[in-house]
């Protein structure tokens, strides 16, 4: 796997490893199965998912997609809910080359947003129809939201590169080209020259949407995993 100069830094690197994750739970199995059942079985697990009219109520995801989408994940989180370790050690099984701790942290943060220390299915959902099936503004939001860490509305030049450090340290030995050691700190100077429109030090959510629109190569990343499921 290679970063071609990390021009797809944001959504590209985003989309993909959530993907890996979903595949990892066994989610983009084929949706063929014409499984009767009438809601999410519940009666399994710790945590109960709200009801199956509501999540389609809630995200781009038919019926059976949905249906397909509990079964994976109950296979891997008999509980119901996905704790920062399992994050972790998914990870660590892609990029067995690099250290994968701080980037799946980071992604975990963006999906527990009411920060209780574990994601349900609820979230998970939500959040993987945001990624292959909301609009371009959807997934910018989300994205946005990856990258600023302590929730405050900007992203700063502190945030940006601690998650381009941990991309770099997930990636591994798996770069081209290989990584120069201010490699990271260079893309968050790109990424600030870019985005940063009026010079404050910070990015709000406005400029990171309307940069990102106006970028080719961000906006054909954002395409790349649509039909993954």
């Amino acid at each position: 796997m290679a970063i071609q100069g990390m021009e797809l830094f944001a959504v590209a690197v985003v989309i993909l490893m959530f993907v890996l994750v979903l595949k990892q739970f066994g989610m983009s199995e084929s949706l063929g199965d014409d499984s009767t059942d009438s809601e999410l079985e519940l009666s399994a697990v710790r945590h109960q998912p709200e009801g199956l009219e509501q999540l389609q109520a809630q995200t781009q995801f038919t019926r059976k997609e949905l249906q397909s989408l509990y079964r994976g994940f109950k296979n891997e989180c008999p509980s119901g809910l996905v704790d920062e370790e399992t994050f972790k050690s998914i990870y660590s099984q892609f990029f067995p080359q690099g250290d994968a701790t701080t980037y799946a942290h980071f992604l975990f943060n963006a999906f527990d947003m009411d920060r209780n220390g574990s994601i349900r299915f609820e979230d998970f959902v939500i959040g993987l129809s945001v990624l292959l099936r909301g609009s371009v503004t959807e997934k910018l939001r989300w994205a946005f939201n990856l990258y600023d860490i302590n929730k405050d509305g900007y992203i700063t030049k502190e945030e940006m590169l601690a998650i381009m450090k941990s991309i770099y340290d997930m990636m591994g030995r798996y770069t081209s080209p290989c990584v120069k050691d201010d490699a990271a700190f260079e893309h968050v100077e790109k990424f600030f020259q870019k985005m940063d429109r009026n010079r404050d030090g910070v990015v709000t959510l406005e400029e990171f949407i309307e940069t990102c629109q106006k970028d080719e190569n961000i906006m054909s990343s954002m395409q790349l995993f649509e039909n993954v499921i």
